[in-house]
């Protein structure tokens, strides 16, 4: 296949969409499995369903201190091992290639481009500078927050016995009593989430979520960069509307912004031929070999972890228990 090439069988939006849907699926499925293992630690099963190390990829706080960890003493967490490798990808993609986790693998990024197509009909134009910009501050506070409470506040001594103790261990549990049952608040909180994303356009990933904000940022030190030939546009306007995170594109020169997805939908939908490329330094890529960049690097890195032990817990089943049991009463060291 001649990835320079105009006509791409699907197209990359599809692709995208696909792609996305894929790794949903796979984290429903490690839902399904945990809870499985979950109800047998709770001795409400007989049937033995192992613990899928995947789902410790919505424990960003324990990865996050396991890296600083890491950083420090170069040791690798044992507990949650598959978070500290699934947050290391996150970085890895995303300095690379365009914040492509975000564009192309994250579950959550997925759902909420799944609430946009479906609020088409009735969402809100493109919001004002006034208040987009606000808003985007939202999850850069958020990042900073918890990066004072972290990365400045944590030293090595507090995240050892933050990664040791029982809340940590049994934080995989806590995240899904969270949401069985809901409670008012929880359903309240969803949502409200769920009704905002349909007229405003993917609004958790662009306002409220930090690790986001902390990918967008890494990805402007990355390599690459969507290039805008000003001469070669002719103000069509179709990468400013088919951008998912509403960046002007048309009024960029090479498209340096944090809140770039790496979706390539641009690139695709610019009628001129070399007005808008991928490029690094000063050449241009084939910009529709972008998802397999992005899927074949973070599968490299899960390949990686499994190949050296770095993605099963060492905590045995048994232990998880005892644990598990006591979960809800656990608070936050």
């Amino acid at each position: 296949m001649d990835f320079n090439q105009k006509q791409w069988p699907l197209g990359l939006a599809r692709t995208r969409t696909l792609v996305q849907a894929g790794f949903g699926l796979f984290c429903l499925w490690a839902g399904y499995r945990f809870y499985a293992f979950y109800l047998w630690a709770l001795e409400r099963s007989d049937t033995y369903a192992a613990r899928p190390p995947s789902v410790e990829a919505f424990l960003p706080i324990s990865a996050l201190l396991a890296f600083k960890r890491l950083v420090l003493t170069g040791l690798w967490d044992r507990v949650h091992p598959a978070g500290l490798t699934i947050l290391i990808a996150a970085l890895a993609v995303s300095w690379a290639l365009r914040k492509g986790f975000c564009g192309w693998i994250c579950p959550v990024g997925f759902f909420s481009n799944l609430l946009e197509k479906a609020g088409r009909p009735i969402a809100l134009p493109p919001l004002p500078r006034w208040v987009e910009l606000p808003l985007l501050s939202l999850k850069y506070l958020l990042l900073a927050f918890f990066a004072w409470v972290i990365l400045i506040g944590m030293d090595l001594r507090a995240i050892d016995s933050f990664l040791r103790s029982p809340y940590n261990l049994a934080a995989d549990a806590k995240m899904l009593q969270f949401f069985l049952p809901p409670s008012a608040l929880t359903v309240a909180v969803l949502g409200f989430l769920v009704l905002v994303s349909l007229v405003i356009r993917n609004f958790w990933c662009r306002f409220l979520c930090p690790y986001g904000a902390l990918l967008g940022l890494l990805s402007l030190t990355g390599p690459l960069r969507v290039r805008r030939d000003p001469a070669a546009c002719i103000d069509c306007g179709r990468c400013d509307r088919v951008c998912p995170a509403s960046i002007r594109v048309s009024r960029a020169g090479p498209v340096r912004h944090p809140e770039c997805v790496g979706c390539m939908g641009c690139v695709e939908a610019c009628p001129r031929e070399g007005c808008l490329s991928l490029a690094a330094g000063g050449r241009a890529l084939p910009f529709r070999a972008f998802p397999l960049a992005v899927v074949g690097l973070f599968l490299l890195f899960y390949l990686g972890a499994v190949l050296t032990g770095r993605w099963e817990t060492a905590i045995p089943p048994e232990m998880f228990r005892p644990l598990y049991q006591s979960a809800g009463d656990l608070a936050h060291p």
